[in-house]
């Protein structure tokens, strides 16, 4: 009975006590530049873009579907939002026009995903090559730095109180999707179908709708990732965003091992990438090398995947 009981906490709470371990390491090894009060709100700063991104991907994962396209529509927003501030277009516009484009692009990966029931994996793989196609042919593959109006640089310059305002959009997205997911009707839609589609279906739900718009809002998360990307370093490249691709889909598989019992969920995918973060951070302060933090990431990520089923077995034993 006792070791069932250990199964079950370590089943529920596994990557939270993972995420204390990786805290409590950083903390013997460096505890000068770890443990201070700012290297945690530059944590908050460094988490904010990729749990952004991460709650679009949360959304299309609560109904059995993936978006690989995700990267490469953050990096199109981010470079669309600079060649038009760089063109002259007002900033405020500049960082508009990408959302509104990507919101289409996000229908658009629904509608031919739902219209002709087609693997999402492969078919948001097929658009995300278009859109980096598009993003390289706007600027010939060139990185925009130069010439930038300088409040196009307005989300790193700006603070509210201690917090940086990129960590203030963070949590109040979190809040906002953890709100429509658990508590309205859309959100307990998605829910249903990814549970069964099948009987969503027979039940009347509008289920093509439903993932239709869990592709656009997932999109334009992307895409306001890409733009908040870009006016926090004050530039963009063409692959600003492909390294988001990965690490937000980690985020949401850790985040599916938390709170829910493998099933994906806000609070979930911001403890994962908070973990991600706290553990790329550590890793940079010990100025451990780079391919190291893609091997951990990676290896996280199919723990995550497999640990779920483990639990699963060891219940059914």
């Amino acid at each position: 009975m006792k070791k069932n009981r250990i199964k079950k906490l370590l089943h529920s709470y596994g990557t939270i006590l993972a995420g204390m371990v990786i805290i409590g390491v950083f903390c013997v090894l460096n505890p000068r530049a770890f443990m201070t009060f700012q290297n945690c709100i530059n944590i908050t700063r460094q988490i904010s873009l990729l749990v952004i991104i991460s709650l679009g991907a949360t959304l299309v994962m609560s109904v059995e579907e993936f978006d690989l396209s995700v990267g490469a529509i953050a990096s199109f927003g981010g470079l669309l939002a600079a060649k038009l501030a760089l063109g002259g277009v007002p900033v405020p516009l500049s960082f508009l026009v990408p959302l509104v484009l990507a919101l289409g692009i996000g229908l658009f990966n629904g509608f031919l995903i739902t219209r002709f029931r087609v693997l999402s994996f492969i078919t948001t793989l097929g658009t995300s090559t278009v859109i980096s196609g598009l993003t390289y042919w706007l600027t010939n593959g060139a990185s925009i730095s130069v010439g930038l109006p300088q409040n196009f640089k307005f989300f790193s310059a700006v603070s509210l109180g201690v917090l940086p305002l990129l960590s203030v959009i963070m949590i109040v997205l979190v809040l906002v999707f953890w709100f429509v997911m658990e508590h309205t009707s859309f959100g307990r839609k998605l829910y249903a179908i990814g549970g069964n589609q099948a009987a969503s279906e027979a039940a009347g739900l509008k289920v093509n709708l439903n993932k239709n718009l869990a592709y656009a809002l997932c999109a334009l998360l992307a895409a306001f990732t890409g733009v908040l990307m870009a006016s926090r370093i004050g530039s963009a490249t063409p692959t600003s965003g492909d390294g988001l691709l990965l690490t937000s889909y980690a985020a949401v598989f850790l985040g599916k091992t938390m709170f829910k019992n493998g099933i994906p969920n806000i609070w979930g995918t911001f403890v994962g990438a908070a973990i991600l973060g706290i553990l790329a951070n550590g890793l940079t302060i010990m100025r451990a090398p780079t391919f190291l933090q893609d091997v951990l990431t990676g290896s996280i990520i199919v723990l995550a995947v497999i640990l779920p089923r483990l639990g699963r077995r060891s219940r059914l034993a």
